[in-house]
């Protein structure tokens, strides 16, 4: 009698056991992260991959994940090497991954064209392939909430508006200093467009890669050509010694402007040469929000984060922060429109095209005042934003502006143009098949 009601307590525990695995893999949904935590472009990695997966790891801790499901997170070296990135594309692509994040334009042409084949999302956030913001012609690719054009337009605009209005940068000399990769080429097409059409001079001062840290020639090259002002897109090692070089030449900082990467600890290294230096950015910096101090609460005192205590709200680990939101909330609304608690890439795709955080929603996100409101649609992947520019004032970033507007008269019409052919030099690039929700 005791064997046999060992037996069958022994077969239901099994049993149990058995229903348990589907259950939890149920309940759960996998987010991989591609990050650099290593090698020449880490300082700008880091504090990125820290706020990208302290929020998350908040939800879980929190919240017990989204909707009922828990996030795996899994995170992926890269070293922002495309081939790295291509391989852990591959690599995670078997575990159904809800979305994938490249964290590099390089990283992220490859896989355009492997998305639509894979069912697999690809958030590109303010980064990437700036016509992949038509969801008609790329429905798995999302760069919100601004392309690398529209922020290239914002810092055209406000450079106008320094000036007295945009004709008068007529005759002006303009310094592009960048780095020689997909990303910092990303731009140039409309560069070129909008010296012709405001009559200014661009100069071209590449950095390639294996060289960030040995500027000394582009910026002897600036000393002689003496531009009136200077716009950079740098990642990695190439920002913090862009900086330290142009106040080596004396360049006036406040006409220094880059795109919305350089981070806080660029500028400290630096010193007392790159007070005045301007960048773009969208969201707040500091830690005045509930959903920062929950991170700080629930994961960094915990011992749960890899960041330390006091760079928890500076500007990089902040956009890390950002980008996690984006990721929850294409879960969230996968959620609500498929009422399966378990989501997949197919689904989180939908829930990305109904994205609509408005003021109500990131109040109740606790992120109030963070940032802007956005809308994404099925046409619309990026939602074109604007941006505001912040100056470093020795120790911290300070807004100087109300938000900028993107030229969508002169952007508009480019991205189009480059979707389509994009669409067209792609053999057999397919046509939207996939369904639109409508937002409610």
């Amino acid at each position: 009698m005791v064997r046999k009601l060992s037996t069958i307590l022994a077969t239901a525990v099994v049993a149990s056991a058995a229903f348990a695995v589907p259950a939890k893999a149920q309940d759960s949904v996998y987010v991989p992260l591609f990050t650099y935590r290593t090698g020449p472009f880490s300082g700008s990695g880091i504090p990125i991959a820290n706020g990208m997966r302290d929020y998350l790891t908040m939800l879980n801790e929190r919240d017990g994940g989204i909707g009922g499901a828990k996030l795996i997170l899994e995170e992926c070296e890269t070293g922002y090497d495309t081939k790295k990135g291509v391989e852990c594309y591959e690599a995670v692509k078997g575990k159904k991954p809800v979305m994938v994040n490249p964290w590099s334009t390089g990283i992220t042409l490859p896989l355009i064209p492997r998305a639509a084949v894979d069912k697999i999302p690809i958030l590109s956030m303010a980064y990437g392939l700036s016509a992949s913001a038509d969801g008609d012609t790329f429905p798995w690719i999302f760069n919100p909430p601004n392309t690398y054009w529209d922020g290239l337009s914002m810092i055209i605009k406000y450079i106008g508006e320094q000036e007295g209005g945009l004709d008068k940068l007529k005759g002006k000399k303009i310094g592009y200093i960048y780095l020689d990769a997909g990303f910092g080429r990303e731009p140039l097409p409309l560069f070129d467009q909008l010296s012709r059409d405001l009559g200014f001079e661009l100069k071209l001062y590449p950095v390639p890669a294996d060289s960030m840290q040995n500027q000394s020639s582009q910026w002897l090259s600036v000393r002689r050509d003496r531009p009136d002002y200077m716009v950079m897109y740098g990642w990695g090692a190439l920002n913090p010694t862009a900086v330290k070089e142009a106040a080596k030449i004396n360049f006036p900082m406040e006409k220094f402007i880059s795109i919305w990467w350089p981070g806080d600890d660029d500028l400290r290294s630096a010193g007392a040469g790159g007070k005045g230096f301007k960048t773009l950015n969208w969201h707040a910096v500091g830690t005045d929000f509930p959903a920062l101090q929950d991170i700080q609460k629930l994961v960094v005192d915990k011992g749960l984060s890899q960041a330390q205590k006091n760079s928890v709200g500076e500007v990089l680990y902040n956009r890390g922060v950002y980008n996690s939101m984006l990721i929850a909330e294409g879960i969230r609304n996968a959620q609500k429109i498929t009422g399966k608690t378990a989501v997949t890439g197919e689904d989180v795709r939908r829930g990305l095209e109904t994205l609509d955080l408005n003021e109500a929603r990131l109040k109740e996100l606790g992120l109030e005042g963070f940032a802007g409101p956005i809308k994404l649609t099925c046409a619309d992947h990026n939602g074109h934003r604007p941006a505001f520019m912040q100056q470093w004032d020795g120790q911290k970033w300070v807004k100087i502006s109300e938000p900028i507007e993107p030229m969508a008269d002169r952007v508009k019409p480019l991205l189009e143009a480059a979707a389509k052919d994009y669409a067209e030099k792609s053999t057999g690039w397919p046509k939207r098949t996939e369904p639109c929700d409508k937002q409610s």
